[in-house]
């Protein structure tokens, strides 16, 4: 494994090279013993939580009082920004790089949102992360059964007699089989299944077996009298379920253009036991992961572009809000996805606004530059607003440690940290331009390359 796919695969696997990993650059390694490595690096579960010691002693009755409730909520909104900070510092810290950057995608793939609990949804963030590289059939029934899955879509209220058919829509939907594979009729019966659904005040699930439709259900050319899980059951049957979960999986670590030659070999793979961690051995492992149609090809999402920069220069966030100003005008707030089918990435993380934002941030972190308004957009309109406003003189507070920087990169030629920086192809105008920059000090030239549209790709 040379250099350019160590790279790349750090790339996909997790966020760029880290200082921890960048006195391994230069060593000629197997590609099996780095994808097996970075594996068993991901082995281990470590939970991410927040404080919530003072919802631990509430009642029903605290929810029965309007005014009650309604300061738990707020108390809990807060606490859902220390969630998203903590999250995002994980992501940039953490030695389960695989196991973190999976969590990320299972969120845009059993997308749920929980503005008013955060001790329901850093338990599901958390079973996210504990079955993110598990087998795939047990995390779909985990996700069904968690308090605010049950909320998010409804399955609270999907009831005998009364059956909701939100869960069982977006299970085959987005979940599991895609749109048109499945009929009305699959919903309807499906969603009887999952009657009885409930969770307690703590977010454990209960059954509740009054409220469940015990009947004979019919469904994808199966009859029995079905539970939810006997639903799951039969949708990992069809191995258009492997193919659906397969192209999202590659559409996300390989390359959005799909080759469809590959999603069939790798759903393969997946179908014989619904193992991810397999499944992700396997494509890591693979020739054509590291074909150069494949390399430097991929929009970062915005946790990705703030993560990575992180990666190289380690920066501290003085205020949350901050992180999550920076957050919303990229247009990707961790916790807070835009509706049932999450993000849709690609091409889509970019438009004038936010491609002008990305290009100025890191000399607006890294430098404490400013960002200059000339001609008048949506964005500066709004960006001059925020200013005028709110009377600040620093579009974040951060602390910068280009101290660890300098150390990490002490032996480094400007020629290897462009290369560790721009893990895309170039072309010759990029290589040109590249030439002609400073080369004085390393700390300018990395702000000078995070800079650049090359910069945005992965």
């Amino acid at each position: 494994m040379n250099t350019k796919q160590f790279q790349h695969l750090h790339a996909r696997a997790g966020f760029g090279i880290s200082k921890s990993l960048h006195h391994n650059l230069s060593k000629k390694q197997d590609r099996f013993n780095v994808v097996n490595d970075l594996l068993s690096a991901s082995d281990p579960i470590t939970e991410l939580k927040v404080d919530i010691s003072e919802f631990e002693n509430l009642t029903l009755q605290d929810f029965r009082d309007k005014a009650t409730r309604q300061k738990i909520q707020k108390q809990s909104r807060m606490k859902m920004l220390d969630f998203n900070k903590k999250w995002i510092e994980r992501l940039s810290n953490t030695n389960e790089v695989l196991r973190e950057k999976m969590t990320l995608f299972w969120a845009n793939h059993f997308v749920c949102r929980d503005n008013l609990n955060v001790i329901h949804i850093n338990q599901y963030n958390n079973k996210l992360r504990k079955n993110a590289l598990g087998n795939f059939g047990d995390f779909v029934k985990a996700v069904s059964k968690e308090a605010s899955m049950l909320k998010y879509l409804n399955t609270k209220q999907n009831r005998k007699k009364e059956p909701n058919e939100n869960f069982a829509r977006e299970l085959m939907e987005l979940f599991t089989l895609g749109e048109g594979q499945y009929s009305e009729t699959d919903v309807k019966e499906a969603a009887r299944a999952f009657t009885g659904y409930n969770h307690d005040l703590r977010g454990n699930f209960k059954f509740r077996k009054f409220q469940h439709d015990a009947g004979k259900k019919d469904f994808l050319g199966k009859s029995g009298n079905f539970k939810g899980d006997d639903i799951i059951d039969i949708i990992l049957e069809q191995r258009q379920c492997a193919r659906f979960v397969c192209e999202k999986i590659y559409s996300y670590f390989v390359n959005d253009n799909v080759n469809y030659d590959h999603i069939e070999e790798i759903s393969e793979v997946f179908y014989k036991d619904y193992n991810i961690e397999n499944l992700m051995r396997y494509i890591f492992s693979s020739d054509w992961f590291y074909d150069d149609n494949n390399i430097g090809v991929k929009i970062k999402s915005p946790i990705e572009f703030l993560v990575g920069m992180r990666n190289i220069v380690p920066i501290t966030f003085q205020n949350r809000k901050d992180l999550l100003k920076i957050q919303k005008l990229l247009g990707q707030v961790l916790l807070f996805p835009p509706n049932v089918a999450g993000w849709k990435g690609g091409k889509n993380w970019i438009d004038a606004n936010t491609m002008m934002l990305r290009l100025k941030l890191p000399s607006v972190i890294l430098s404490n530059a400013k960002i200059s308004i000339q001609e008048k957009g949506e964005f500066e309109d709004s960006y001059e607003k925020y200013y005028t406003t709110k009377k600040r003189k620093q579009f974040v507070k951060a602390d910068v440690d280009w101290e660890q920087f300098d150390k990490t990169f002490e032996g480094t030629a400007f020629d290897e940290l462009k290369d560790i920086i721009l893990a895309t192809n170039l072309s010759k105008g990029a290589k040109d331009y590249i030439s002609g920059l400073n080369q004085n000090s390393k700390r300018n030239f990395c702000v000078q390359l995070m800079s650049l549209p090359e910069y945005q790709m992965c």
